[in-house]
C-alpha cells in the first residue's frame, strides 16, 4: 500500500508493507484523515516531543530513525476482521476510533507509532471495540473532524464552568475554533474570540462566537472587563469589599502555543480568573508566578479527551448540533501531504486540510 512517511524529519510517499490484524483488531481503508497541528509539531519537534512523552509516563514512544506514518484524525471502512474480533460492524461499515489499538498484545497510539501506521495511509489496523460507526449518514469528510472537535469539548468539561462565567478565547486555529463550538454548545456567553487573523475571526464567528476581536487593534482583556462588569441578567456586579473589584469570573482558553503568551493572559487577567492551557507550546516558556500569586489565578493544562467524550463529539457532529464543514478548507491526496504541511502555515487559507489517500490527485 501507499502511505505518505514521516522519514528524516521529512514527508514523503513511499510503499509500505499491508498491516495485518492482530486478536482483536480489523483491518480498514482510509477514507478520510484532518491533518493536526501536533503532526505538524511531530515534524519539526518531534525530539522534544518523545523526550517529554518519556519524561512525563505519555505514549509518545517512537523511534524517530524509523519510519512512521501519522493522522490520527480520521473516518475509515472496514475490509477484513482479524482473530478474536466479534464481527460487531460488518465490512463496509464506516467507522472512526479512539486512535489507540493493542496491536500484538502491545498498545500503540494510532499516528505517532513506529508499529502500526496512522491515518496517512491507504489502510490501518483498529481495535474492534473501540470502532463508533459513523451515525445518521453523516458525510465521511465530517465525521473525520470528530476527533479535532473532541479535544474542544474536553478542555471546556475541564474548566467546570458554572455558566456564569465570561470565556475569552485566544487564537482560532482548529483547537480554538473547537473550544468555541464546544462552549457554544454548552451555554456559557458572550464568547470573545481573539486572533489576528480575518480569515480565523470569521471563522470563530461561525462557530458560536459572540464577538471576535483583532488584538492589534482591540484590546480583548479590556473588552472582556467591560462585559465582565454586569451579571448574566445585565445588572453591576457587587464590589468586593477587600479587592474594590467588581468581575464576574473569566476562564481564558489559551489555544496558541507560542511562548509569551501564558504570562500576557496571567497580566491581562483580573482577580480569581482561571487560565485553561489547551495550546501546546514546543518550547520553554516562562511567566511570572508573583502576578499568579497576587490575583490568585488558576492554571489548568489539558489533553486530548476521553473515549466517551469521542463517541459525545461524533453524535453531536451527526446529529447537526455541530457544524464542522466551514472548518474543511481543502482536501489533498497522499502526494500533497508534504504541501499541505507547508500550506497549513497561512492562516488567511487553510483552517484544516484533510488527506484522502483513495485519490491520486493533489486536491480537488
Amino acid at each position: 500500500m501507499k502511505a505518505a512517511i514521516m522519514r528524516d524529519a521529512k514527508i514523503i510517499v513511499d510503499d509500505m508493507a499491508m498491516p495485518v490484524p492482530s486478536a482483536g483488531e480489523v483491518l480498514v481503508k482510509t477514507l478520510a484523515c484532518g491533518i493536526c497541528g501536533s503532526d505538524l509539531h511531530a515534524l519539526k519537534h518531534g525530539h522534544q516531543m518523545v523526550q517529554t512523552s518519556i519524561e512525563t509516563g505519555g505514549s509518545f514512544a517512537m523511534d524517530l530513525s524509523k519510519d512512521i506514518v501519522m493522522g490520527h484524525e480520521f473516518c475509515a471502512e472496514i475490509l477484513d476482521h482479524g482473530p478474536g474480533t466479534n464481527h460487531a460492524f460488518k465490512a463496509g461499515t464506516r467507522v472512526c476510533s479512539f486512535p489507540m489499538t493493542v496491536h500484538n498484545g502491545e498498545p500503540s497510539t494510532v499516528g505517532y507509532s513506529n508499529v502500526v501506521p496512522g491515518g496517512y495511509s491507504q489502510n490501518m489496523v483498529l481495535t474492534e471495540s473501540l470502532l463508533l460507526a459513523v451515525p445518521n449518514g453523516l458525510a465521511t469528510q465530517h465525521a473525520a473532524l470528530t476527533e479535532p472537535m473532541a479535544v474542544g469539548l474536553h478542555a471546556v468539561r475541564m474548566a467546570r464552568l458554572n455558566k456564569s462565567e465570561i470565556p475569552l478565547v485566544i487564537g482560532c486555529g482548529p483547537v480554538g475554533l473547537a473550544v468555541i463550538s464546544a462552549l457554544k454548545q454548552m451555554g456559557v456567553g458572550p464568547i470573545i474570540a481573539v486572533d489576528y487573523s480575518a480569515k480565523r475571526r470569521q471563522l470563530a464567528e461561525l462557530m458560536g462566537a459572540d464577538q471576535a476581536i483583532d488584538p492589534s487593534k482591540t484590546s480583548p482583556y479590556e473588552t472582556w472587563a467591560q462585559l465582565a462588569q454586569s451579571d448574566v441578567n445585565g445588572n453591576p456586579m457587587p464590589v468586593e469589599p477587600f479587592s474594590g473589584q467588581s468581575f464576574r469570573e473569566g476562564v481564558f482558553f489559551e489555544c496558541v502555543g507560542v511562548p509569551g503568551v501564558i504570562d500576557q493572559i496571567m497580566a491581562g487577567a483580573k482577580k480569581g480568573c482561571r487560565i485553561v492551557v489547551v495550546g501546546v507550546c514546543m518550547e520553554s516558556d516562562q511567566f511570572r508566578p508573583l502576578v499568579g500569586v497576587n490575583k490568585e489565578l488558576n492554571l489548568q493544562f489539558v489533553l486530548a479527551y476521553t473515549p466517551e467524550e469521542f463517541a459525545e463529539t461524533l453524535h453531536s457532529i451527526a446529529e447537526g448540533h455541530v457544524d464542522v464543514a466551514p472548518l474543511i478548507t481543502a482536501t489533498v491526496g497522499l502526494d500533497g501531504v508534504a504541501q499541505a504541511f507547508e500550506d497549513l502555515a497561512n492562516p488567511e487559507v487553510h483552517a484544516k486540510i484533510l488527506v484522502d489517500p483513495t485519490i491520486g490527485s493533489e486536491s480537488h
